[in-house]
């Protein structure tokens, strides 16, 4: 699956991300890396409004990020994408409140999640994430854990 977003649209929907941030496409691309890692998809994520001499994309791993030129939209980007993939547009997911880009995901027959909805599978994957950490005992082994990993793997024991 791959998911195509509206990230403007999708960083409000996120506690502790705001679009009043300097890093706040940086940090939803870091999320959106994490999910991707965990959940084997791919993420398409779209930011309108680039800094001049900062638009194009960036790939990080499974998530490709645009950055659209000031006089686009992040919308008008995403329906030309949805165009250009016409046939494959069945396969994707699209992540927008926006009612217009609905319409045209739904037209193409892409599956349209709205950005709440995205943002509570988003936050409750990056949970599951840290609660497997939590439960390694924060990954730290005892002298007797290390003991025996030495004799396993590298029969340490014969050695001594």
């Amino acid at each position: 699956m791959t998911y195509i977003i509206d990230g403007h649209n999708l960083i409000p929907k996120i506690a502790g991300l705001s679009l009043s941030e300097m890093d706040d496409e940086a940090r939803l691309i870091q999320l959106l890396v994490t999910f991707c890692q965990k959940k084997k998809v791919r993420v398409i994520v779209f930011f309108d409004k680039a800094a001049p001499g900062r638009q194009g994309a960036t790939k990080h791993g499974a998530v490709t990020a645009y950055f659209v030129p000031e006089r686009q939209t992040a919308d008008d980007a995403i329906h030309r994408y949805l165009v250009s993939q016409r046939r494959e547009a069945s396969n994707l997911a699209v992540v927008s409140s926006d009612r217009q880009v609905q319409s045209d995901a739904h037209d193409l027959r892409a599956r349209i999640l709205s950005t709440e909805a995205f943002a509570r599978q988003l936050v409750d994957c990056l949970e599951q994430k840290r609660d497997v950490v939590q439960d390694s005992d924060n990954g730290v082994l005892t002298p007797e854990e290390v003991a025996e990993w030495e004799k396993l793997f590298l029969g340490y024991d014969k050695l001594h």
